[in-house]
């Protein structure tokens, strides 16, 4: 019990510590006033209501019109999908239920993948139930899609996901790529209709950040060779040096780039010094996104950069990145809390220019500065998601600073509780022990963990904290039982109330704590 305990409190100290010097995280608590979530459930499900194809998982173009070849989009779509099912799969049954449902169906009916299988410029439905079922002439279509079923393994918990995901890279992702002696890196073409085109940054981004996440996911080492090779040609031949991932800069590949050089980060086997130049650069690409004049429409609201299917569904794909770099704790707090106020602002805006008279039936406009004015037929999905994954994510970027916030300052508050010696092993300060690891563990490596357990851990530990805080404090004083005290002819009672038969004087009396005269004496 005493090397348990002072293991514990080893670790205790160093998250104490982790915590304390991450000052962003108590700065960005003060400045959320509210957690979005009642409005991220309403526009997710007003989203579903408008525009998906509920008995096909996947979601029309625009109101009410069914494309055949839209099948990257359908990536973004079903990310906002499984971001709230990850914020109710533990709270609502119901409502995730009805949720994971849906992810099967899309997963079942491949996304609304057009291409037969082998991947061709056919535009017959794809028939596929192999791995093919995911194989696309169009290499960016396919990337998109991998990381969706990425994302759908880390939500459910369901391997098969990612490994399918991880098979695709491997079958039909990279085995496009070829080497390219100037960098040293690798390239992949846009499509592999005629000359193939590319590489390009909607095809590059995506490649290394699904070659990092495989990486992270299974730790084989071809893998962070893919991401390093990808990001080297990426980085040499397409990204400009002023932040631009390419030209024009659009928010999807700024977002894109800047979350697989966060990953890079992370993972790679390089120096300190590349290390934090994959740091630096994660800021620079999606910090660009907020504050180029080529990216937002002033004041560091993001423009509307068209209204193609495609390009409306852009802000889609930076948002998530972009809250993954507000939350990762390892990034400089002063860059986390600038790209936290610019997706604040973006969400206030959006949020006011929204149109809820007729919902369910609810339309984003291209720009988030304008409410939407055109006829429900020429609703736009990709506008409608991006203003969905704003939101969405903006309630699990606030629920997460909140949760962050609130278990660190509960740790710290029990780390002041005083054990007297010898007293480690009661069953009230062991499950308050066991609990204190638990919310240790979790502060340690908070991105590993859900909202659901963060709650889970500070309703817990509240609990056991006050019943310990009660029965240390309640111990006035520790007995032989050989030893005489006052009001020695009082009644003994157990903590549960029970009288225990005899006097204290020659009782013999086991070791515990027991209610002597309205007081709490401990028997050794």
């Amino acid at each position: 019990m005493t090397k348990r305990l002072v293991a514990l409190i080893l670790l205790m100290l160093a998250v104490m510590g982790a915590f304390a010097q991450s000052s962003g995280t108590k700065q960005l608590y003060r400045l959320v006033k509210d957690t979005y979530e009642t409005k991220a459930d309403s526009m997710t499900n007003a989203f579903i209501e408008s525009f998906m194809i509920k008995t096909k998982g996947y979601f029309n173009v625009s109101y009410n019109h069914y494309a055949f070849n839209a099948y990257w989009t359908q990536a973004h779509a079903m990310d906002v999908v499984i971001y709230n099912y990850q914020r109710h799969k533990n709270i609502d049954a119901a409502l995730a239920s009805k949720y994971l449902n849906y992810i099967k169906l899309w997963y079942k009916n491949k996304a609304n993948n057009y291409a037969g299988s082998p991947a061709s410029s056919s535009t017959t439905p794809n028939t596929s139930s192999d791995l093919g079922m995911f194989e696309n002439p169009f290499t960016d279509d396919m990337c998109w899609i991998t990381l969706t079923l990425l994302h759908i393994g880390e939500a459910t918990g369901i391997a098969a996901y990612s490994a399918v995901a991880r098979k695709v890279f491997d079958n039909y992702i990279i085995k496009r790529a070829t080497e390219d002696e100037e960098t040293g890196g690798l390239k992949l073409p846009w499509h592999t209709n005629g000359g193939g085109e590319g590489p390009n940054a909607c095809t590059q981004s995506p490649a290394t950040l699904i070659a990092a996440k495989l990486y992270q996911k299974y730790g084989t080492a071809k893998y962070l060779e893919y991401a390093k090779k990808l990001y080297a040609y990426t980085s040499k031949k397409i990204v400009k040096s002023d932040g631009r991932v390419e030209d024009p800069p659009l928010t999807y590949t700024q977002g894109t780039f800047g979350e697989a050089c966060r990953i890079l980060y992370h993972v790679t086997d390089e120096s300190t010094t590349i290390k934090n130049k994959y740091k630096a650069l994660a800021y620079t690409y999606i910090n660009y996104a907020f504050t180029s004049g080529r990216c937002t429409s002033g004041n560091n609201i993001l423009r509307d950069e068209g209204s193609s299917g495609d390009q409306s569904i852009f802000k889609a794909v930076l948002i998530p990145y972009a809250v993954n770099y507000v939350l990762d704790e390892d990034m400089t707090a002063t860059n986390r809390r600038s790209i936290f106020n610019y997706i604040l602002a973006n969400t206030k805006m959006m949020w006011k220019n929204l149109d809820l008279s007729r919902y369910p039936i609810v339309f984003c406009n291209y720009s988030w500065r304008y409410p939407y004015t055109g006829t429900d037929e020429n609703a736009s999905m990709g506008a409608m998601c991006s203003g969905t994954s704003l939101m969405e994510n903006t309630a699990r970027m606030c629920r997460a600073i909140v949760d962050r916030y609130e278990l660190g300052t509960l740790v710290t508050e029990c780390s002041k509780l005083s054990i007297e010696p010898g007293f480690e092993s009661d069953p009230i300060f062991v499950t308050f022990s066991n609990d204190m690891q638990t919310a240790s563990e979790i502060m340690a490596s908070p991105s590993n963990y859900s909202s659901y357990q963060f709650r889970q851990a500070i309703e817990k530990l509240q609990t056991s904290y006050q019943a310990a805080q009660d029965y240390a404090t309640g111990i006035a004083t520790i007995h032989d039982p050989k030893s005489k005290i006052q009001n020695d002819d009082a009644p003994i009672y157990d903590l549960s109330g029970r009288m225990v038969n005899g006097k204290w004087e020659g009782s013999n009396l086991p070791r515990g704590i027991y209610i002597i005269g309205g007081r709490k004496v401990f028997v050794k």
